[in-house]
């Protein structure tokens, strides 16, 4: 094994947020993790971001029951590493993907890194049981399997802070708006939003690759502004159709939102819904969907095969995600800021 005895994870318990209830987080001393095997890191997170879902889980509109260990964006310093962990080195800096994933299987090697076959399926941090169990990033360690896929090394330059959504929500909103512009360079672009960054990351990124125009709406007046100032057309909440765009985004779980994205969509245009519907049944409109030919994208990121390129956007200086981020908190303030918020946060560790 590569590391020190002295590693800041050697103590009787090591501290994590844990999700209780709704409206309460709490520190927990829990049992340090260890590595299971010669493949494995163990890994102190040192730049946390808030993921878009914690919101509605601390509000308790979702159906993840406490407690369990919170948190799955992260940036992190390398503390411990298996002999079969690659290039993984003690003390350098990764992004960490918030699902498990081995690298190696038919699913992992096409890129679907969020269904790998080698772990039970929703393997994921932040979830407790949903996800596996397997703890959550606003912890002082967690312990990372096949650390050498796993694990993105920060580019020279690039901030912990702007890279702690690569895990999830920069993936998440690069998918819905990368790979059509690859299809369609110069095209236009509309997003609907109605949570803290996912949408104004894909205005960005948008705009970072050559979007011809982004248009964007989202009931927040404030994340309204934000937009405009990163180059973004911005209406007010739900406003008539406002044109036929060859790709289009929905980050909401409104259903009225959901439909007015799809109207807008062009003939042989792509929408991608980034969207979770908790309901049963989200009535979409089937028939003018299928006289313009509409391609409909939804369901879960892969996220561990995008962080390499936004790591290398945010490098550059094409992606600047900060200019997303709400609020930057001390790491022991995490629970109680946690408890109640509403906009973009990350937890930084001094």
């Amino acid at each position: 094994m590569r590391g020190s005895a002295a590693a800041p994870y050697d103590r009787l318990a090591v501290r994590q947020v844990t999700y209780i209830e709704p409206g309460r987080l709490e520190w927990w001393d829990v049992d340090p993790p260890e590595l299971q095997g010669d493949g494995e890191a163990l890994v102190e997170p040192v730049a946390v971001a808030t993921c878009d879902l914690d919101s509605a889980i601390v509000n308790g509109l979702t159906p993840y029951p406490g407690p369990f260990a919170f948190g799955h964006e992260c940036v992190a310093r390398v503390v411990e590493a298996g002999d079969a962990a690659g290039a993984t080195e003690r003390g350098s800096l990764v992004s960490v993907p918030f699902q498990i994933s081995c690298g190696e299987c038919d699913k992992c090697r096409r890129g679907l890194t969020g269904n790998c076959a080698s772990v039970p399926r929703l393997s994921m941090y932040g979830f407790g049981e949903f996800g596996g169990n397997w703890g959550g990033f606003l912890s002082d360690v967690v312990r990372v399997p096949y650390a050498e896929h796993m694990l993105t090394p920060l580019p020279e330059g690039v901030s912990t802070e702007a890279a702690a959504s690569v895990s999830d929500n920069l993936a998440d909103a690069w998918r819905t708006v990368g790979p059509p512009l690859e299809e369609m360079p110069g095209a236009e672009v509309f997003i609907a939003a109605a949570t803290p960054s996912l949408g104004l990351y894909a205005a960005a990124i948008a705009l970072a690759l050559g979007a011809g125009r982004v248009v964007y709406t989202d009931p927040s007046e404030s994340r309204r502004a934000r937009a405009a100032e990163l180059g973004a057309e911005s209406l007010d909440w739900l406003p008539e159709r406002p044109g036929r765009f060859p790709i289009t985004v929905n980050v909401t779980a409104d259903r009225a939102a959901l439909a007015l994205v799809l109207h807008s969509t062009a003939p042989d245009g792509v929408c991608t819904n980034a969207g979770i519907y908790f309901e049963q049944e989200t009535p979409i409109p089937l028939l003018e969907m299928y006289t313009k030919c509409t391609t409909l994208h939804t369901g879960r990121v892969h996220a561990q095969p995008i962080a390499p390129r936004l790591l290398e956007m945010i490098a550059d200086g094409r992606l600047r995600p900060e200019r997303v981020v709400g609020t930057t908190i001390a790491w022991d303030d995490a629970a109680a800021a946690l408890a109640d918020h509403r906009e973009k946060l990350v937890i930084a560790r001094s």
